[in-house]
């Protein structure tokens, strides 16, 4: 099992956007309201990997990754923007689908 540093990102989150942690899970953290959420990076324990809603407005989209790389750096953390994901209901299950170019 790989080291998570869940406080910090809880911490990058909570200063860069005001919004508190909701749910995490395994590799995934999700913020108050899911317009983005954040992966670690398993191969890089400083990095980690942000995905934004489908439904996300473009222009939040920008500015919530601006704060969110301008905090993970002043915390000596990397952030890639990997692109967007969406949910689908899979019967009682919910699947997460990502996708570069949603």
């Amino acid at each position: 099992m790989s080291y998570r540093n869940l406080e910090a990102v809880r911490s990058i989150i909570k200063d860069a956007t005001g919004l508190d942690v909701t749910y995490a899970y395994d590799d995934l953290v999700f913020p108050e309201h899911v317009a983005f959420m954040i992966r670690f990076d398993d191969k890089n324990h400083n990095n980690f990997f942000c995905y934004f809603h489908s439904d996300c407005n473009p222009n939040d989209k920008v500015e919530i990754y601006s704060q969110l790389s301008k905090t993970s750096s002043q915390n000596k953390f990397t952030i890639e923007n990997k692109g967007k994901f969406l949910f689908k209901q899979k019967g009682e299950e919910i699947e997460i689908h990502y996708n570069k170019s949603i």
